[in-house]
């Protein structure tokens, strides 16, 4: 009873206080009609707090989301539903529904009489502003009764789960060679799949084997070209996502690791979209997510919901430990990474496979820092020893435009398939 009795509002308890002083007053007059309204006035908030209090099943309540999965910066709706279960009436219900900061302000709605087997349709907008693995709820109602006399607080539905994905962009073209792409390179590229070896040519490095020497087309540019026996493609490609805390500058919705998941997220779908297997691995070669290139929406949403619930990891460096893309073609994106970390992916990639890296300038996106001339050499010698490699590389900060970056890395190989046909 005293459990019931918290619930009574300022009206209840002034009631309550006045039938207590009126029944005082009754007894030392020794007026009995004064005693009658007095006993009336204290049953009366009483009676409706314990009633309340043991009427729990009276409201029922839905949760829908539209859509289930949101892009970051976009629109979703909830939709509530509510009804009366019970034969009494009851007064007016504070609805609040529980929503983080992330994706908006909290609603609150007020329903006057709710009526009964009828469902009350309620709907308010979110947008979510961080990718993430969210949860909208619980939905809270605060009941009171005709009177006013008496209220109670009451959960109605629990969480419900809504998966903020990366914003991605659409994307055009594809690296030369790729198989899917347009002209004459992509189709020798399609017949090389069927077992034949594809050649192509570089220049001579130091300790190269001079058995490798192709001698037309060192007569033809003048300086020595060895052969590189290059594996078929076959239809697949490595992205890996460099996503450790320390490789990246920046917070929230403007951080530089924001920015390299959108743009993972952009490019794996644009590969699938033409036709790729795409596998996402993290750094340290731990594998995300596996998707094919068909079968329709089910598997991009196995890479977008990866990326959403992907956290910034605490290790300092990159260690694969093997080759991240198992013989594929790869494509990193990169934050800041040291000598030793470009040194670790070049020792596992074998030569002729195609290796690309958009490479981030990440002192770009924390304003005010010190020295950033020094940071900038930094990523600038990271670019050089990759293009040493033998990778194509884009250096990219947070004014680049995705799709502009995307072209720059195709382009990229342009030089790369013509020595490829010169080969032939």
């Amino acid at each position: 009873m005293l459990r019931s009795l918290s619930g009574l509002t300022t009206r209840g308890r002034c009631l309550l206080a006045a039938g207590v002083a009126a029944a005082v007053c009754a007894t030392v007059l020794n007026e009995r009609d004064l005693l009658r309204v007095a006993v009336f006035v204290i049953a009366l908030p009483l009676l409706v707090a314990w009633f309340i209090s043991a009427a729990k099943v009276r409201i029922g309540a839905a949760r829908k989301l539209f859509p289930d999965r949101v892009q970051v910066g976009g629109a979703g709706e909830v939709q509530l539903e509510l009804w009366r279960t019970g034969r009494l009436p009851t007064g007016e219900v504070l609805l609040e529904d529980g929503v983080p900061y992330s994706l908006g302000g909290r609603p609150r709605f007020v329903v006057e009489r709710l009526p009964q087997h009828q469902a009350v349709a309620l709907r308010y907008p979110i947008q979510p502003m961080l990718r993430g693995i969210q949860q909208v709820g619980p939905l809270r109602a605060t009941v009171t009764d005709p009177f006013g006399l008496c209220e109670f607080e009451r959960e109605l539905i629990g969480h419900t789960k809504l998966v903020v994905v990366p914003r991605f962009v659409s994307l055009w073209g594809l690296p030369s060679g790729a198989g899917i792409g347009v002209g004459d390179d992509g189709n020798v590229r399609l017949h090389a799949g069927q077992g034949e070896s594809d050649v192509i040519v570089r220049q001579y490095r130091q300790g190269d084997d001079l058995r490798k020497v192709h001698w037309r087309s060192t007569a033809r540019r003048d300086e020595i070209m060895v052969r590189v026996e290059e594996r078929p493609w076959r239809g697949g490609t490595t992205v890996l996502l460099d996503h450790r805390a320390a490789a990246h500058h920046g917070t929230g919705p403007s951080a530089s690791l924001e920015w390299a998941v959108s743009f993972v997220a952009s490019v794996c779908l644009h590969l699938r979209r033409a036709g790729h297997r795409v596998r996402l691995v993290t750094e340290h070669g731990l594998t995300l997510a596996d998707a094919p290139g068909d079968g329709g929406d089910h598997h991009d949403h196995l890479i977008l919901d990866a990326l959403a619930g992907l956290q910034p990891a605490h290790q300092r460096d990159v260690t694969t430990g093997s080759d991240p893309a198992e013989g594929q073609e790869l494509i990193a994106v990169l934050g800041t990474v040291s000598n030793e970390a470009v040194h670790e992916l070049n020792r596992f990639r074998p030569r002729g496979i195609r290796s690309l890296a958009v490479l981030l300038d990440t002192p770009a996106w924390s304003g005010g820092v010190s020295a950033p001339e020094h940071r900038a050499a930094a990523t600038e010698e990271s670019a050089s020893l990759l293009r040493a490699a033998g990778w194509g590389v884009v250096v990219a900060g947070p004014a680049s435009p995705m799709p502009q970056v995307w072209g720059e890395l195709c382009r990229s190989t342009a030089r790369r398939a013509t020595l490829i046909g010169d080969a032939r």
